[in-house]
């Protein structure tokens, strides 16, 4: 039983990173100007892999299909889910979902759905990118 993790330590030093390099092959100084380069066009970004079936990324809203029935505000465990009375529509903080996909589960119409986009990060949690309505 002694020195077990040994070879297997030795047999790790000399495979790839299982790990892929994203969003650049070299760190960069400075995360916010990278990603600005990257909308203005300067620099591009290292692809990221391809997510795996049933991945729970953002969520997807159809506005059009809602019914306003608040399933989802009572199933959200987050409470991640706003319902806007004059609209009969819902609105979803994205800083607060914990992406447990029940809202999706519960919806009879099927309006709300996860996508693949897992690049969410962001400086204010309250951003416009971070809220889907």
């Amino acid at each position: 039983m002694r020195y077990t993790m040994i070879p297997q330590l030795l047999a790790q030093l000399f495979k790839k990173p299982f790990t892929n390099k994203h969003p650049k092959k070299y760190i960069p100084s400075s995360s916010t100007n990278f990603f600005k380069n990257i909308e203005s066009g300067k620099e591009t970004m290292v692809p990221p892999i391809g997510t795996p079936e049933r991945f729970r990324g953002k969520i997807v809203y159809d506005k059009e299909k809602c019914i306003g029935c608040k399933l989802c505000l009572i199933v959200c465990p987050s409470e991640a889910i706003v319902f806007k009375a004059e609209e009969k529509k819902i609105m979803i903080y994205l800083a607060r979902c914990t992406f447990c996909a029940q809202c999706n589960d519960i919806c009879p119409v099927s309006c709300l759905s996860m996508s693949n986009e897992f690049l969410l990060a962001d400086t204010d949690k309250y951003s416009q990118s971070l809220i889907v309505e």
